[in-house]
């Protein structure tokens, strides 16, 4: 009678290590850890501007591995990009960030700015309620004076596929650049292989999404009102590279005063669920959208 009861016993402890294992931080090789949240796992570098090269589903990945300079993975930078220009900031998008754990959360921290004074803070954590990567940026104001700021996340994936983001029509800039629909109480971007650089602003509502090779990559950050993006920026952007080689899903935040030593928060939850639609506007993707955008 013990055996029979010590064996289920054993399974059931069995399978509960199996859960706990679903979840949370490794240390891989070459400062590179990876975040698992259920199925999900995200990958990150911290030894070349703590970005993010992986993002999959069972092994099924989602982001751009296109080897060629920024045109891959998941970045992010200081708003608005004039103070800054070209090419992006070295401290933010390349050199090396410093990495602790605490708490269940991976936290990288990036070099001042020699140039810019500010540093950027990357803190990664799994969400099992909901199946959620969640990524909180900081900026901190290392100068001595009062400046304004906003943050700014780029993340590149394939050209392929289907784009789509609650926003009206007439909030995109400029107008006529690129194939946008409004269906289904969103607006939509078909993917296409036009030999242009080309790149619109939009006012959404806390939400993007892309739909492509069987999965759906939705982001949830928070919504900004028309009149809180920095200069000329917006909360969502797309830029389409030309031909077939990538696509920058982009996101921002409030423009944010920052006293000397203080600092803004930023938090984007990832989320990636299988899907087997035909990458075309439709209410299945939108109903989709809607089990984690509530």
């Amino acid at each position: 009678m013990l055996k029979r009861i010590l064996l289920p016993l054993a399974a059931a402890l069995s399978l509960g290590c199996v859960a706990a294992s679903a979840q949370g931080i490794k240390t891989l090789e070459n400062d590179q850890y990876s975040i698992t949240s259920g199925d999900v796992t995200l990958t990150v570098d911290a030894a070349k501007g703590a970005k993010i090269l992986s993002f999959q589903y069972k092994g099924k990945e989602v982001l751009s591995q296109n080897q060629r300079p920024n045109a891959f993975g998941s970045t992010f930078w200081t708003s608005p990009q004039v103070e800054w220009n070209w090419p992006p900031v070295p401290e933010y998008d390349s050199r090396p960030y410093t990495a602790a754990q605490k708490n269940g959360a991976l936290i990288l921290t990036g070099q001042t700015s020699e140039k810019f004074k500010y540093h950027i803070t990357k803190e990664f954590k799994a969400d099992p309620s909901d199946g959620a990567i969640v990524i909180t940026y900081s900026i901190t104001n290392d100068a001595a004076v009062e400046r304004k700021v906003a943050p700014w996340e780029i993340s590149r994936v394939d050209n392929g596929g289907v784009i789509f983001f609650d926003a009206p029509s007439e909030s995109i800039t400029p107008q006529g650049l690129m194939p946008f629909s409004f269906e289904y109480g969103a607006t939509w971007y078909q993917c296409d292989d036009a030999r242009a650089n080309r790149k619109i602003n939009a006012d959404g509502a806390g939400w993007y999404a892309y739909a492509n090779n069987g999965l759906l990559f939705i982001k949830r950050f928070p919504d900004l009102g028309p009149t809180c993006p920095a200069p000329k920026e917006a909360e969502i952007q797309v830029y389409v590279n030309a031909g077939k080689t990538y696509i920058e899903l982009e996101a921002q935040g409030r423009y944010t005063s920052l006293k000397p030593g203080e600092s803004l928060n930023w938090t984007a939850r990832w989320y990636l669920l299988p899907q087997d639609t035909d990458n075309v506007p439709s209410q299945a993707l939108i109903d989709l959208v809607k089990t984690v955008v509530k």
